[in-house]
């Protein structure tokens, strides 16, 4: 008879914890050890666009090649994400030789620790090991979040099914008795960045999954609690980099969903807000297939909300616009009205910007807006890598370049900046 595991909880801040593998199991194991604040090195020829966007945003170190034993020199952790035996096990070997705890993806049972199934509640975190039986500790896990739920009110019955209907999502009744369990999909929202931001109806939708098709923006600790067998698709769109057609992605939820899949299509912020969940139902519809739609809490309203900054407020501003920024003003393509925004008194909310945000202050200020507009830009807003920039409209696109803000970020422009400063 094996021995029990030894439950413990790791405080890697500031540790090396070495990564082999940059696929969809790094994928979901990084944001966790990034979270715990870990010096994370990952080590792969190539990376899923979702790692890259961690790499280029600074928050670990690539080394772009396969694997070498002084790799995990300094290590206290390795997590290897490979699905080679021979190289996972090349990698055991040297984390033995160092006495480095050593997590399998491919063979729980060569492996010198596990990962456990979690779920997070704020400060308390929730671990459960199932004897090796993944499908065990998640269902224990799962378990054990609906009493912390349900302890908090929050409701727990079961998801609705909705199949797209003249455009639109109506009901649809279980399947007869003996047939084969038709596939789904579910366009999911999944808020601005915090995982706990997510709907309880999100989250719930996740738990069934057996295809998660996820955007760079999607936060990574939802993903880090995925079932193990759940087949993960990094549709990240970086922005001005990698990115996988539309097309490319409406093909991989019909196609799973008619092979009889639970298929997740979890998008950053609202699936409608300036995403293409109404392309993706379109292509579902075109099908067959049954969606339901899961509005998320948009980045527009909740990142300005956490950095202090209301969008509207009495006596102040009576109304607030949002807008894409990921055209420039000048562009052909534009469909934006610019000049009107600027004869606006509200707020303006502008979602992905930060590339044009020159030529679009200068705009607005061409057209009559208050060059002395309080703004405010939020980078990465509702997460631990929150920074908050506030100017003014005549200043503000100097003051980013200068403060090295990056996307993803939301430009307030309006004089609720600074409202709620005391």
């Amino acid at each position: 008879m094996s021995a029990n595991p030894y439950p413990l909880g790791l405080r890697l801040a500031g540790r090396r914890v070495v990564v082999v593998g940059g696929g969809a199991v790094a994928t979901r194991r990084v944001p966790a050890l990034l979270d715990a604040g870990a010096d994370v090195l990952l080590v792969a020829p190539e990376l899923t666009p979702a790692l890259r966007g961690h790499v280029d945003a600074g928050r670990l170190r690539w080394e772009p090649r396969r694997f070498a034993p002084a790799d995990l020199d300094g290590a206290w952790l390795v997590q290897v994400a490979v699905d080679e035996p021979l190289a996972a096990a090349s990698v055991s070997a040297a984390a033995a030789e160092r006495r480095i705890f050593c997590v399998r993806a491919d063979d729980r049972a060569a492996a010198t620790a596990w990962t456990p199934a979690v779920t997070r509640h704020g400060p308390v975190t929730v671990a459960v090991l199932g004897g090796g039986d993944p499908r065990r500790a998640m269902g224990v896990r799962d378990a054990i979040r609906d009493l912390l739920s349900a302890s908090r009110g929050l409701p727990s019955a079961p998801p609705a099914v909705a199949t797209p209907t003249r455009g639109r999502a109506a009901p649809v009744g279980p399947a007869p008795a003996g047939a084969r369990p038709a596939g789904r999909v579910a366009l999911v929202g999944a808020g601005p960045g915090d995982p706990e931001l997510i709907t309880v109806k999100g989250w719930r939708l996740l738990t069934e999954a057996d295809v998660v098709v996820a955007d760079r923006l999607v936060p990574g600790l939802l993903l880090d609690e995925l079932r193990p067998d759940v087949e993960l698709v990094d549709a990240s769109k970086i922005p001005y980099g990698p990115s996988r057609a539309q097309e490319e992605i409406n093909r991989i939820l019909v196609d799973r969903a008619l092979a009889g899949k639970v298929v997740v299509r979890l998008k950053g912020g609202d699936p409608y807000v300036f995403g293409r969940g109404g392309e993706e139902l379109l292509a579902c519809a075109s099908a067959g297939v049954p969606v339901t739609v899961v509005p998320g809490v948009t980045s527009a309203v909740a990142v300005p909300a956490v950095a202090g900054i209301p969008v509207t407020h009495r006596a102040v501003a009576h109304e607030f616009t949002v807008v894409s920024g990921h055209v420039a003003p000048d562009s052909p393509t534009s469909l934006v009205r610019w000049e009107a925004l600027a004869g606006l008194r509200g707020t303006l909310v502008v979602l992905m910007g930060l590339k044009n945000l020159a030529a679009i202050t200068a705009t607005l200020v061409g057209h009559g807006r208050d060059p002395g507009t309080p703004v405010a830009v939020v980078q990465e807003g509702t997460t631990s890598g929150e920074r908050t920039l506030r100017s003014t409209l005549a200043a503000v696109a100097a003051d980013v370049v200068t403060a090295g803000l990056r996307p993803p970020a939301i430009v307030v422009i309006g004089d609720v900046v600074g409202t709620l400063d005391t």
